[in-house]
């Protein structure tokens, strides 16, 4: 098909998706399900436009994932405006780094019980299928402001935070499978890809936006220079702070999410002016300036957002002819989101104060998607073996498109359910 015909598909995609999307709130459908069936139609099954062979462009598609979970995760970052010393915090860190721990352990055991995986290959299984993402169920996702729901930033703040707490596990298997130097004892994993990695990852993204921020806010509001071209900013913060964390061997994917809630705490750049540096005229204006700055980039980035998950979506959906029927492929998927995920979140929130209604639903939103699909594409550029390749492909692509069906029908009816019932409690 010619350029001209893409680019026309592409237009009549975009509008048919905006004026449906009034639509899709109301039925049992999110649209990531309808790319997946996109995707499936132009794929070699039917249309044959669109060919996605995972094991000839892993590093293409691993691009691809890369720069579409970067830009959810800045996104989400902005979205949380919670306080990070409010307790509200505790459930995301608990689901994030227990649940992720758990699940990998969970998923590893099925592989060498039940698959017959050696155990590096498991470990890797598990740290692919781990990482949840709530971007792809659009009735989940949480509201802008300082008092969102439990359920949504529950389940926001583990996606953006386990995209980057699940790589050592990829290292790790990858190193169970001599592919990657985890050093005497594990010393080298231990210390450098969990713990410098996760706090040097933090610590880079968010100092670098502070940084950037502040200098942009500086000029513009002293020198009137720098004026306009958020989406640069945005971009360029996205890019600076992802490669300076790789540069460091540190985790990029946490860097950017740092930088985004970075971001959203700090609309006027560097508060120089509670120190009286400037007058107060002066600090007013640098402090409005940095408002204005941290909303525009805040919409360009959510309609980033809005695009990049069409695109890997319906790649996804192109993608599933390639997937093999291995041995004991549905039956591992069944379990995965209906056994694994809800042990998993029940034993990581332990004593956390949430009840049983709103962790009983954080455990059925576990929900697999561009996070996996990116580890998987990491794990085929990097020595893994052709049977082993096939084997993840068929595991990964079954969890994320069973993921998306499933929690796409459920997310709207469910989460208005639990909104009424939320009211009908309030006056107790």
């Amino acid at each position: 098909m010619s350029m001209t015909y893409w680019i026309l598909f592409a237009g009549v995609l975009l509008i048919g998706m905006a004026l449906a999307g009034t639509l899709l709130e109301r039925l049992p459908l999110s649209g990531a399900m309808i790319y997946l069936g996109i995707g499936f139609l132009l794929g070699p099954a039917l249309a044959d436009l669109l060919a996605p062979d995972p094991f000839r462009f892993a590093a293409g598609l691993e691009l691809l994932a890369q720069g579409a979970l970067l830009i959810s995760l800045f996104a989400v970052g902005i979205k949380l405006e919670v306080p990070l010393r409010d307790r509200r915090w505790a459930a995301p860190l608990r689901l994030a780094f227990v649940s992720m721990a758990i699940t990998v352990a969970l998923i590893a055991a099925l592989g060498v019980f039940g698959l017959g995986l050696p155990l590096g290959a498991a470990v890797l299984l598990g740290g692919i299928l781990a990482p949840t993402d709530p971007v792809l169920a659009s009735g989940v996702q949480p509201e802008a402001g300082g008092a969102p729901d439990p359920v949504r930033f529950s389940l926001a703040g583990e996606g953006a935070l386990n995209d980057g707490s699940a790589f050592p596990f990829v290292l790790l298997g990858l190193g169970l499978m001599g592919e990657h130097e985890l050093g005497r004892f594990g010393w080298h994993w231990l210390a450098v890809d969990v713990a410098w990695a996760l706090l040097g990852g933090m610590l880079i993204g968010a100092l670098t936006c502070i940084l950037i921020g502040s200098l942009v806010v500086f000029l513009r509001t002293h020198h009137d220079e720098a004026l306009g071209l958020n989406e640069f900013v945005s971009l360029g913060t996205i890019a600076v702070c992802f490669g300076l964390a790789q540069l460091c061997h540190a985790s990029g994917f946490l860097a950017v999410f740092a930088a985004g809630l970075a971001l959203r705490r700090m609309p006027g750049g560097v508060r120089l002016a509670s120190f009286r540096i400037w007058p107060p005229l002066a600090a007013q204006r640098h402090e409005a300036t940095g408002a204005t700055m941290q909303r525009k980039i805040q919409a360009f980035i959510e309609q980033m957002e809005k695009l990049a998950e069409p695109v890997l979506v319906i790649v996804t959906g192109a993608m599933l002819p390639f997937m093999d029927m291995v041995p004991g492929l549905w039956w591992f998927t069944a379990v995965l989101l209906v056994a694994v995920r809800p042990v998993a979140v029940f034993i990581g929130l332990g004593h956390a104060a949430v009840s049983l209604r709103r962790s009983s639903l954080i455990a059925w939103f576990g929900i697999r998607g561009i996070g996996s699909m990116y580890y998987l594409m990491y794990a085929l550029n990097h020595g893994v073996s052709e049977m082993l390749a096939q084997q993840l492909v068929a595991f990964t692509l079954a969890a994320v498109t069973t993921s998306i069906l499933l929690h796409g029908i459920t997310a709207s009816p469910l989460m208005r359910w639990y909104a009424r019932d939320d009211m009908g409690r309030s006056p107790r």
